[in-house]
């Protein structure tokens, strides 16, 4: 039988994400509380301006008192999609020690203080659900806490931020520049006014964070996430993937180490074979590519931004929020039994495609091999181009360590004969790698 007094939810921001909560809640309102086995109620909204008009929410539930709201006895749920740090963290600790659970979008905070979160949710014996923290209505966080959390999860392989997919896309079929190719993703409404949190990685490094935390059951956060982001990216690079049968694409890998003592994590643009699943995915869509013992290879895809898709993992997130309050229940908390380090960038091991301006004179190609050589960096492929002087040398090397590539690439920088290394990408996704 169905309970007849309703779960009450506090939903603090009320701006695209938090408005299609609030109207879904609404519209979907019985068949909610058919699935949970009560009625659930919007008993507050918290705003920092309440004049502006919000349609279907009632303006007695409006308030700019978040904190009041956070702290109400009578409230089961809160929903927090403000983002940021502060008041963030200060008003979701409030929700906890009022005996209320949870649900956030926040990745950023995640990403800086999860740790802190959960101890602060398991103290209390609430729920800290965050499935909309990381790629948006595509199920990963809870796929990865609790499906595979008998398995073994080696690998975590992904394109985690649509704004930036949709630019590489648009460069590779295109043609277009860099430039260019934000332009039209910030007409498109794909990138935010100032784009920097997307193309400098940062929203990525934030998800990866949370995700290899999550699948190696160890704590993770923002500041041991290698971060590069695709600023740098050329119209000369999207060819030259297009040549070795690559495409690019910004990447957020996180790595179990082979002999299992540590873990990596890291965002940047890598070339990956036309071959691999990831390569297909196009204009602003995410997906993740997971490897582990038992279930092999698995890959979640679909929508990662924007309001419905982001309010529809929410909901998911509310709905077990709430069947957990309605049966004196607790979802899972942190995982970090494992309290793997983070190994340093330098410690990663991959392919690199590497561009370099050279002069077109007779022992360019053999001093270049033997700076490769003497770093221990195997060279896979040459490719020479010249003109009236001027030359270019791709070459694309065999697996080596980043911290080799990186003395290998300053040892060539002082080479009379080499101009300038015009680019520098790491080539991800292909077998063995």
């Amino acid at each position: 039988m169905m309970r007849t007094r309703p779960l009450k939810v506090a939903l603090l921001g009320c701006g695209v994400v938090g408005s299609e909560v609030a109207r879904i809640m609404t519209t979907h309102a019985e068949d909610l509380a058919a699935r949970i086995g009560a009625p659930v109620e919007l008993a507050g909204v918290a705003v920092r301006r309440p004049d502006r008009v919000r349609e279907g929410i009632d303006p007695a539930l409006v308030t700019t008192d978040a904190t009041a709201l956070a702290q109400r006895e009578d409230i089961d749920v809160v929903v927090e999609v403000i983002g940021g740090i502060e008041p963030a963290r200060g008003l979701i600790t409030t929700a906890f020690e009022h005996g209320a659970s949870v649900v956030t979008a926040n990745k950023a905070l995640l990403a800086e203080d999860g740790s802190t979160l959960h101890e602060s949710a398991e103290k209390h014996g609430v729920d800290l659900f965050y499935e909309a923290a990381v790629a948006a209505a595509i199920p990963l966080v809870k796929p990865l806490r609790e499906s595979l959390a008998g398995d073994k999860v080696n690998r975590v392989l992904g394109i985690v931020n649509g704004t930036t997919n949709f630019i590489l896309d648009r460069m590779d079929t295109s043609g277009a520049g860099y430039s260019e190719a934000l332009d039209e993703a910030t007409a498109l409404g794909y990138a935010e006014a100032d784009p920097t949190a997307d193309v400098e990685g940062f929203d990525a490094a934030a998800k990866a964070a949370i995700l290899a935390g999550i699948a190696f059951h160890t704590r993770v956060r923002l500041d041991d996430v290698h971060r590069e982001g695709l600023t740098e990216v050329t119209a000369a690079d999207i060819a030259s993937a297009k040549r070795m049968g690559c495409t690019v694409k910004l990447l957020a890998i996180c790595e179990r180490a082979a002999d299992g003592r540590s873990v990596t994590a890291r965002v940047h643009p890598a070339m990956i074979p036309l071959s691999h699943p990831l390569a297909s995915v196009r204009e602003a869509y995410n997906a993740v590519f997971v490897e582990s013992d038992a279930a092999g290879q698995l890959m979640f895809y679909g929508p990662g931004a924007g309001g419905s898709p982001t309010a529809s993992a929410v909901l998911g997130d509310l709905v077990a929020a709430c069947r957990n309050k309605l049966n004196g229940a607790k979802g899972p908390g942190e995982s970090a039994y494992t309290q793997l380090p983070v190994s340093p960038m330098g410690e990663v091991v991959t392919r690199y495609h590497i561009s370099l301006d050279v002069a077109d004179k007779p022992g360019v190609l053999a001093q270049v091999a033997m700076v490769f050589a003497e770093h221990g960096v195997s060279i896979d492929t040459v490719r020479q181009q010249g003109k009236d002087g001027d030359a270019w040398l791709v070459v694309v090397t065999h697996r080596a360590a980043d911290a080799a590539l990186s003395a290998t690439v300053e040892a060539l920088r002082k080479l009379d004969t080499v101009r300038g290394v015009a680019s520098i990408m790491r080539v991800e996704g292909e077998q063995g790698s």
